[in-house]
């Protein structure tokens, strides 16, 4: 390879013998290039089709092989030197800008980012390194779809690395104009305190130089360029612009070309989940980054339709920052792009809060908060409009879906659901917001009620103790549902008596039902005198009346067919709170403590005020109703098959009484599982083992 390079590098110079003067050959072809603008006339021929790309690539060999040959790891040689001293990066990052000829700012690009890359010497130290690589960054990302986003974001690669190497420079390259408005004076150090190079920086005395070309970086741009660089050429150096690392990265993440905006979210993630706690530190307090992420997160909110069909935003789930696009054999609905893109920066700002460091994570997450839940989504939650509401409502749980950073997890639930922890009074004025979302749990609107409680179905199942600590346990902790000196009954069984039942009329057993024995119950246990689990469980199964039951004519049994997935639910509730170090058994009454009257909080109350409502509307008048069905048995049977998908779909009369009997049956034949598997009857504190095959 060494031969190779001395063997261009005599042919760079027209030399035949083996040993060259390197730096002579260095300073040559940096006139080469130079001395284009000085004799070039036609200003339309492309950079690629003129000798400077190949002079560049010359200058950058002579650099390595330079380094290579170095005696004195750490030096810079000569070559290096000339680079330093005659600001040759400050002048091509000039040139770049002009694009003269076309395609020049490619070319710099490209040339940056394999001298950052290639040669090992700790260039970004230096004042005449660090304040080009800033301008060419403003450069970048002026424009979507700019011709450079290929050479941008490979050079901005080569930053994020250099920066994860030593991130001491984070404060060099984010600071941009800043920092050299500061280092006016040449007696100021420009190099980090760390820098351990013999010959400090170069750039304020060229002493011990070699002979100076006669056309360096600074007369080069008063003597050529003067009828070709823009008028605005000296913004780069004193402009009001605020172009820096975490704006070129941000920029290029919104590119259309996929590759290049996976990219440069890597990097970006790479730059903030940095070890150190001072560049972390840095990174919040003296750059835009945080803000800047939200603004975009903002935007793309506000880019979506005003309205969106809930069930076309839990089509997308799984949408990854990764692959943010939908994948495109699935139904097409407008505004489908835009609501991909958004939860695709979603999930990428969930991921940044996860990966990045304490620092950066937490002020992020509170950046989201702030700008995004509280400004920009609670006015949509709390808007008059049903639309609104069903969209923000919608959106908001596809989040919770997706939401994996647990300091995000904690700003969303400070955010739903305040940070009050005290138990709740029926006339006191919650959380706004929470009071809002609650009151959209029994809305006039069926279908916000839906939406609003998928919601809180999402917001449970997070592993958050606040979620289950704010909406049910602080109003149960002081244990005043107890109801004081009340006996407890001998035994739920003895005053089970369906057959005394009022609904149980003659004129009912005469429309077609046969009596059969008494529901199939658990037997009756009880545990240290207290209620035993299988009373509970059979209050369950006996709310829908024996003879409304269907489950029996097609071969299923009881509760045991909901055990085995209540029991896997169990369990992976248990595990989600293993951690929170919850009491085994419940805290003992004070028998000091006056008793208070119980409210079960207002998230409980919507529950069991709509759970009320459905007994009322089916079991309430269900036994008079259904005598007035023609042939009822036969058509409950065939209305659960085809809820079953066991028979064809046709329309009945009293269709929806009949849904409702079935969809009741098995409801609570659910709730009979969970409770079993919940307090199994041996021992309420073991851990659960399925019950045995056939067992109720």
């Amino acid at each position: 390879m060494l031969s190779r390079l001395g063997a261009l590098l005599q042919e760079a110079v027209g030399a035949r013998e083996p040993s060259i003067d390197l730096l002579q050959a260095f300073v040559e072809h940096w006139k080469g290039i130079t001395h284009y603008y000085i004799e070039s006339t036609d200003e339309s021929t492309p950079a690629k089709k003129t000798d400077i790309p190949w002079r560049l690539k010359q200058m950058l060999d002579i650099l390595v092989y330079e380094e290579q040959q170095q005696a004195a790891a750490g030096e810079a040689g000569p070559c290096l030197e000339y680079l330093l001293q005659h600001k040759i990066l400050e002048t091509l990052c000039t040139l770049g800008k002009a694009e003269y000829p076309p395609g020049m700012r490619q070319q710099v690009f490209q040339f940056f980012s394999k001298v950052l890359a290639q040669v090992q010497h700790p260039l970004l130290h230096y004042l005449s390194v660090h304040r080009p690589v800033q301008k060419l960054l403003r450069l970048g990302g002026t424009a979507s779809g700019s011709v450079t986003e290929k050479e941008e974001v490979q050079f901005t690669t080569v930053l994020c690395s250099k920066i994860q190497q030593d991130p001491e420079l984070l404060a060099y390259i984010l600071e941009g104009k800043k920092i050299v408005g500061r280092k006016k004076a040449c007696g100021e150090p420009t190099a980090l305190p760390k820098d351990t190079t013999s010959h400090g920086d170069k750039d304020c005395s060229h002493d011990g130089a070699p002979a100076r070309p006669q056309l360096d970086g600074e007369s080069f741009g008063a003597q050529a360029l003067n009828s070709h660089m823009p008028a605005e050429t000296e913004e780069l150096d004193g402009g009001t612009t605020e172009s820096n690392l975490i704006t070129s990265l941000l920029g290029l993440c919104q590119s259309k070309k996929s590759r290049v905006a996976l990219k440069a979210q890597e990097n970006l993630l790479l730059l903030v989940s940095m070890a150190s706690p001072a560049a972390a530190t840095y990174l919040v307090q003296s750059s835009a980054c945080c803000p800047a992420i939200v603004r975009h997160l903002c935007q793309l909110y506000r880019s979506m339709p005003v309205f969106l069909d809930p069930a076309d935003i839990a089509a997308l789930e799984g949408i990854s920052w990764r692959l943010p696009s939908a994948p495109s054999d699935e139904a097409s609905f407008p505004g489908k792009e835009a609501l991909a893109a958004f939860l695709g920066w979603f999930d990428y700002c969930d991921h940044l809060i996860t990966e990045a460091h304490t620092v950066v994570a937490d002020a992020l997450a509170k950046a989201v908060a702030e700008n995004f839940f509280v400004e920009t989504l609670q006015p949509q939650l709390l808007h008059v409009s049903e639309q609104s509401i069903l969209t923000s409502t919608a959106l908001l749980t596809a989040m919770l879906r997706q939401l994996r950073s647990p300091a995000l997890l904690r700003e969303a639930v400070a955010f739903l659901l305040g940070t009050d922890r005290q138990p709740e009074a029926p006339g006191n004025n919650p959380h706004t917001l929470y009071a809002h979302l609650i009151g959209h749990c029994d809305h006039l609107s069926d279908e916000i009620s839906i939406t609003t409680l998928r919601l809180f179905e999402e917001l449970l199942q997070k592993p958050h103790e606040g979620i289950i600590r704010s909406l049910v346990l602080r109003n149960l902790e002081g244990r005043p549902y107890m109801a004081w000196g009340s006996p407890e009954p001998e035994s739920y069984e003895d005053t089970l008596d369906l057959e005394e039942d009022p609904y149980f009329t003659d004129s009912f057993l005469d429309s077609g039902f046969q009596p059969r024995a008494k529901p199939r119950l658990a037997p009756a246990t009880s545990y240290d005198g207290k209620t035993a689990v299988t009373e509970i469980v059979n209050s369950f199964l006996c709310l829908v009346p024996e003879e409304a039951k269907t489950s029996a004519f097609l071969e299923e049994t009881g509760y045991d067919t909901y055990v085995h997935d209540a029991y896997g639910l169990f369990q992976e509730c248990s595990s989600r709170v293993a951690s929170w170090g919850w009491p085994l058994t419940p805290t003992p009454l004070d028998p000091h403590e006056p008793e208070r009257p119980f409210f079960e909080g207002h998230f409980l109350r919507v529950l069991f005020d709509r759970m009320s409502r459905i007994l009322d509307q089916v079991i309430g008048d269900l036994m008079q109703r259904i005598q007035r069905v023609p042939q009822f048995p036969g058509k409950l049977l065939l209305v659960r098959k085809q809820l079953t998908g066991q028979a064809p779909g046709e329309q009945l009369d009293h269709q929806t009484l009949l849904q409702g009997v079935v969809v009741l049956e098995e409801f609570c034949k659910e709730l009979a599982a969970i409770a079993f598997v919940k307090f199994p009857p041996h021992d309420p504190r073991q851990n659960v083992s399925p019950a045995p095959e056939g067992q109720v």
